[in-house]
């Protein structure tokens, strides 16, 4: 039996604590808390699966606070609810080493599914995660036992809607029938700059239906009763849901409700108590919970225990009935992928040429044989891409256990799906995404979030340079390497050859890092000396006695490198060439190693068929060859020749 005075009186706690918070770090966003807290707290109180001692426990449901900016809430709920998150860390709110920072972080706060802030980032990441939900489903629900039966929620306001991210996921999750998907979309009309109509005018549930969501409307965001039904009439969905949800942004304060004011700024002292008194709070009282309140969050905290042991009995019998597929999801969640993985069976070119997009194909492939926990797809490019499992089959509406992805052209969602799939299972179900590197502007702000939240997602970009040719300056990449280089803790990796790729990309699926690859879409000649240094990011690559010059270089050009080393050689000059893979494998190396692959007693040259600005912690500017302007379109050989990529410029510039 629901005690419905306790659970209004706990929802206006939770929104209590926020205000505190938010006012303790004279920072922050009270407006989402105080209107969305009493759909939060229906979440955790009566329709999700969780043990808050245990927050990976993998049958979970999820929580995707997509609305990042209303972390208060997402933290007061946490705590009140038994999660490892102590008050003193409510008080220490958006401060240095708190675990309760602006926005919510993977990794940081136990119970935070992902890393959420920048808006529609989260809504995809939920639609990834679902998808990851799908594909164990596939591979381990039996007809008598469902093990993957869970549900991702997520919370998203007026902002995340209308991000053009949200869209691109929305299309997909609606397509592929994500029926335990469920977003509660919290519409209060209010963004920073004043009420959403002088912006927005979208009719958000036909958008949806359009979509292929089944969409539910709720009229008073804080009547529990009538949320409780919808979340309900949800999870009965064949389809994913959208619950709208009308709030007054900042309920409950007195002077701020209901207007832009209350967004982002603390509602302070004075305000702060009056909305306490609206709320049937104490007002003068500070991260306040009465004690009745907190048997309340116990009691329920125990009930979602006794739910998890249920289900521990239920995954008791599908080990005695189903002891292979037992074994394997065991395996799986506890990240046998590394051992699966051996570079070194994998790299085994000896000669000829090959484009290493080709081989990223073939490498891919290799590794999906061995390893279950392996999906990934493109954004309609995998026959350029060479992205394609060609033993499996596709994720589709009908079938969700198929391993290739048809992410469609929507980028920006491909790369944040990617993500929520890699966090599904603790980092344990790897996938990959592909599309050409000059389309890699579309999906950096995923890429940045998973380096941010060091998650071993892999992006896979072709078609890496100005080699693109024909098609131009609008689809050759001259920036891009260069500007993903710049982004903290992503590995950039462009490999030169076969072996290159296939060494360093079998290992990206093996390391436990972000990655992104820049493949080429030309041929290039095998390089019978690649070995394991090029998993150091760096090496020397053709190595001559007594060299006084040194030439850097990636990708493609290392062939013209080695090329100019050798006619330089022909007039007296002896040039090492350093094949330099991945700069961020590289700088994590030791001092001695670095040195020794780069020294600093040697003139030193750098090529790449991208901008020079970066390179100079290498080699002085007017020692780097690159473009610094847009390409032209023409053959691949005309192109390279006229921007100074060949043997006789490189020869030509070291000689001065």
């Amino acid at each position: 039996m629901i005690d419905k005075s306790k659970s209004e009186k706990a929802v206006n706690v939770i929104r209590g604590l926020a205000v505190d918070m938010i006012n303790k770090a004279n920072s922050g966003h009270p407006g989402l808390p105080l209107g969305a807290a009493p759909m939060a707290y229906s979440l955790y109180a009566r329709h999700m699966r969780y043990d808050s001692k245990d927050p990976n426990w993998f049958a979970r449901d999820r929580f995707v606070l997509s609305a990042g900016h209303g972390s208060a809430l997402l933290y007061s709920i946490l705590h009140t609810f038994g999660y490892d998150l102590p008050m003193d860390e409510l008080k220490q709110f958006r401060q240095w080493g708190s675990i309760t920072p602006g926005h919510p972080e993977y990794g940081m706060t136990p119970g935070v599914e992902t890393t959420t802030g920048p808006l529609g980032q989260g809504f995809a990441n939920a639609v990834g995660m679902e998808m990851a939900r799908e594909y164990m489903a596939g591979l381990f629900d039996k007809d008598d036992i469902k093990l993957f039966d869970n549900h991702t929620f997520t919370l998203l306001g007026d902002g995340c809607m209308m991000e053009g991210v949200v869209a691109e996921a929305a299309s997909l999750a609606g397509h592929l029938k994500l029926k335990n998907l469920i977003a509660l979309y919290d519409d209060n009309n209010i963004t920073i700059e004043g009420e959403t109509k002088i912006t927005y005018s979208d009719e958000v549930s036909k958008r949806f239906e359009a979509y292929g969501f089944e969409v539910f409307n709720v009229k008073d965001g804080n009547d529990l009763k009538e949320i409780d039904e919808a979340i309900e009439k949800a999870k009965r969905s064949e389809r994913p849901s959208l619950i709208i949800v009308k709030t007054v942004i900042g309920y409950g304060s007195q002077n701020m409700s209901g207007t832009s004011k209350v967004h982002g700024s603390p509602l302070g002292e004075a305000e702060a108590k009056l909305t306490k008194e609206n709320l049937g709070i104490e007002p003068d009282k500070t991260f306040y919970i009465p004690e009745d309140i907190k048997k309340h969050f116990e009691d329920i905290s125990n009930e979602k225990n006794k739910q998890r042991k249920e289900w521990e009995k239920k995954f008791d019998t599908y080990k005695v009935n189903y002891p292979e597929q037992a074994k394997i999801l065991d395996e799986l969640l506890n990240g046998y992928m590394s051992k699966l993985i051996k570079p070194e069976d994998i790299a085994q070119y000896k000669e000829g040429a090959i484009a290493t997009r080709a081989v990223g194909g073939e490498v891919l492939n290799k590794l999906a044989e061995v390893c279950p926990a392996f999906i990934g797809g493109s954004a309609d490019l995998a026959p350029s891409t060479k992205t394609y499992l060609n033993q499996f089959e596709a994720m589709c509406p009908t079938d969700k256990k198929g391993r290739n992805i048809h992410f469609g052209i929507r980028e920006h969602a491909m790369g944040a799906i990617v993500n929520g799939i890699t966090v599904y299972a603790n980092k344990h179900l790897r996938a990959y995404c592909s599309t050409f590197l000059v389309f890699s502007d579309y999906v950096r702000h995923s890429l940045r979030l998973a380096a941010l939240m060091d998650i071993p997602s892999v992006f896979i970009f072709t078609h890496d340079s100005i080699g693109v040719g024909e098609d131009g300056p609008t689809h050759q990449p001259v920036e891009h390497i260069m500007s993903l280089r710049l982004i903290p803790n992503l590995y950039v990796i462009r490999p030169a050859d076969a072996n290159e790729t296939a060494w360093l990309l079998s290992d990206a699926f093996r390391a436990v890092r972000p990655s992104c690859f820049a493949l080429s879409r030309q041929k290039l000649p095998v390089l019978s000396r690649v070995n394991k240094d090029c998993l150091k990011g760096g090496y020397i690559l053709s190595k001559r006695e007594g060299a006084t010059h040194q030439i850097i270089a990636t990708g493609s050009e290392v062939h013209i490198a080695i090329e100019a080393a050798e006619e330089l050689e022909s007039k007296g000059i002896k040039a090492n060439v350093i094949s330099m893979p991945c700069v961020k494998l590289f700088e994590d190396q030791d001092i001695e190693y670095k040195e020794k692959v780069v020294s600093k007693e040697k003139k030193t040259y750098v090529v790449e068929a991208g901008v020079s600005r970066g390179w100079e912690r290498y080699a002085p500017f007017e020692n780097i060859i690159g473009i610094d302007r847009f390409g032209e379109s023409a053959p691949e050989k005309r192109v390279m020749n006229e921007f100074g990529f060949s043997k006789e410029n490189i020869v030509k510039r070291i000689l001065g």
